[in-house]
């Protein structure tokens, strides 16, 4: 019925993603120059990871070393996979997969980073423990302004860095069991019924991931005062513009793709067309990222002052935390 009514359709329409080979066969002059500029742009995003993981390893404190070096792989890690991607579409499910769990590690040790930044677990305890946290900050609760103000505890942390690292542990979790049963012909992402997995694993990996958010978002607007000499700012909107331009981005073009308002261009479907062009953009995005997220985390580590030494942050935290209470 539908080669009657799309009696002009090309046959590669209907098909799978194309095989790497074919790509390279077809490309043209055009194409060559995109191409090339986008491997080079990966392959450089992944040069300037390395060279600031060597500058990472000699010059910052051991118990931050692991945690900035994960925060900063996240747009190389995702351009490196993007560029695969974009050479074999047909493994491009399984790049996204990649990334995205990456990144869910990425959530859970952005949170870590800003504790360790103020000195670990006993000295943000020692610096916060007469203040509250408030909790009605996004994604969750942003518009619940009646939620109560929370006391700083440990059994709080613990609660808070348990909230972002089961998104870390279970998205891992799922994209396994996403690949198991594409292989048994289960999970397909335009799969759109109620029979199938994808309508029933990615709106729960939504919800967990919105869960692991609020953690972060919570002790970044408690900390972002104390934090303001590091940067830590445009750090967490580095941070966010990954987020969304991995997640939200590629989903929104995804879904136009599926929908047929992306069109077919031989040799890609509109579904392939539309995850090609997901690939080619982040490539870019993340490029300008590592630039950006270089130029903020190359910088001298110095414990931060003491919190009597700084009573003007202090003052400043009190002052705020009174202004926002109910």
């Amino acid at each position: 019925m539908n080669n009657e009514s799309n009696p002009t359709m090309h046959p590669s329409c209907m098909e799978k993603p194309p095989l790497a080979m074919d790509i390279i066969l077809k490309l043209d002059i055009f194409g060559i120059i995109l191409y090339s500029a986008l491997t080079f742009m990966a392959a450089v995003s992944m040069l300037v990871y390395l060279e600031e993981c060597v500058y990472i390893y000699k010059h910052v404190p051991n118990n931050k070393k692991s945690v900035i070096i994960w925060v900063n792989g996240a747009a190389p890690v995702i351009a490196t996979m993007s560029c695969l991607g974009m050479w074999i579409p047909r493994a491009t499910m399984f790049t996204d997969m990649t990334s995205a769990c990456y990144f869910a590690v990425v959530v859970f040790k952005f949170l870590i980073l800003m504790v360790e930044e103020v000195g670990g677990d006993e000295a943000f305890l020692r610096r916060a423990g007469k203040h509250k946290l408030k909790i009605s900050t996004g994604p969750c609760c942003c518009c619940c302004l009646c939620l109560p103000f929370v006391a700083i505890t440990r059994r709080t942390l613990f609660l808070l860095k348990l909230g972002s690292f089961q998104f870390a542990v279970l998205k891992i979790v799922f994209t396994i069991l996403s690949i198991v049963l594409y292989t048994n012909g289960t999970f397909d992402l335009s799969d759109l019924s109620i029979y199938g997995a994808a309508i029933w694993i990615n709106p729960f990996v939504g919800i967990l991931t919105i869960i692991a958010l609020w953690p972060v978002a919570i002790m970044f607007m408690h900390l972002r005062v104390t934090l303001r000499s590091i940067k830590i700012i445009p750090k967490y909107a580095m941070y966010q513009l990954v987020l969304v331009l991995s997640q939200l981005q590629t989903a929104i073009i995804n879904i136009l793709a599926l929908n047929g308002t992306i069109a077919c261009s031989p040799p890609f479907s509109a579904p392939a067309r539309g995850y090609m062009m997901s690939q080619q953009l982040l490539i870019l995005e993340m490029f300008i990222i590592t630039l950006v997220t270089r130029l903020l985390y190359r910088r001298q580590y110095d414990p931060l002052p003491q919190e009597e030494e700084s009573d003007n942050t202090s003052l400043k935290q009190a002052v705020l935390s009174e202004s926002e209470s109910p």
